[in-house]
């Protein structure tokens, strides 16, 4: 591959204009554009940072466990510096709506949403009715709102991470969107754009619970535990729609329990996360899933101390 080639992928997997990019190397838009149109050629510690990203970016760069473990610790050192994250959240209003507000617009975006941020604020916070945007689209705005409440105080009062959660914020989220809120799907799904088999329907009841199993035991990384129950939710598949919205709330239960901030996933990230969640599917190898967690755990924790996240 040529280095634009490279470059256009890495830009694509990262979510970042031109400007953000020549940022993350160190070096001026001027420099930088010289490679995208190729003008220059990048100096050798230059085409070895675009290789290193490039292979990051596409899964196929082995993380450090000395890294990880570095970023988990990290993560250990801001828990202990909050009482109760969910406290925190429920006791401060400008906190909480940041993070419903992060939560619900990127984990909406994510899913095909066209709501852009300022819509979704006016949607959750202004009750405001966009004309220029579908009905369904600001409900379930709203729908993810409501979950995310439910969500939060069913952790304040110790609630179990069961099942039974998992239908709920199912019931929630799909209320008026899909007449099967909050029940299993009755027939096969695919997931578009991946060569991966979902489970046969008549084992989802059977298969849900084995996955809730893991999610409510004591794990002594929560982190991993959190990549791995994601990944195997996801790959089972067990909603006709909202299985990726629901996911990433029952993955954020499972931090918020054990007090870590809830993670925000980037719709403009996407690429690279469901890049990273493949290869945790097919190859066994969830590391940097678990290191793309990581990252998000922290911005939500910026959140938590009123610190912008880009």
């Amino acid at each position: 591959m040529t280095i634009r080639q490279k470059l256009e992928v890495i830009q694509e997997r990262l979510g970042l204009t031109q400007t953000k990019l020549a940022q993350r190397f160190g070096v001026s838009f001027a420099a930088f554009n010289s490679w995208w149109t190729g003008k220059a050629v990048p100096r050798p510690k230059m085409r070895i940072a675009i290789e290193e990203l490039y292979l990051e970016v596409t899964g196929q760069k082995v993380i450090p466990r000395e890294k990880l473990d570095a970023k988990k610790k990290a993560l250990l050192q801001k828990s202990s510096a909050h009482t109760s994250v969910i406290e925190e959240i429920l006791n401060n209003p400008d906190i909480r709506d940041q993070i419903i507000l992060k939560l619900t617009y990127n984990s909406n975006s994510i899913e095909g949403n066209t709501l852009t941020e300022p819509d979704t604020a006016a949607v959750l916070f202004e009750n405001v009715a966009l004309p220029n945007k579908s009905l369904t689209e600001q409900l379930e705005a709203k729908n993810h709102q409501t979950a995310l409440n439910y969500l939060f105080d069913h952790i304040l009062k110790g609630g179990a991470t069961s099942e039974a959660l998992v239908l709920k914020l199912h019931s929630i989220l799909m209320n008026g969107v899909r007449a099967d809120a909050g029940s299993y799907r009755n027939h096969a799904v695919r997931i578009t754009g991946v060569n991966l088999p979902t489970a046969n329907h008549m084992k989802v009841p059977v298969l849900i619970p084995e996955v809730m199993a893991r999610a409510a035991g004591q794990n002594s990384d929560v982190i991993a535990a959190s990549a791995g129950v994601h990944s195997r939710f996801e790959q089972i598949h067990p909603f006709s729609d909202g299985n990726g919205r629901i996911g990433r709330l029952l993955m954020n239960a499972m931090l918020l329990k054990v007090n870590l901030a809830p993670a925000i996933i980037k719709q403009q990230k996407k690429q690279l996360y469901y890049g990273y969640l493949y290869k945790a599917q097919t190859a066994g190898d969830q590391s940097q899933l678990e290191d793309f967690l990581c990252d998000a755990v922290m911005d939500g924790f910026k959140i938590l101390e009123r610190k912008d996240i880009e």
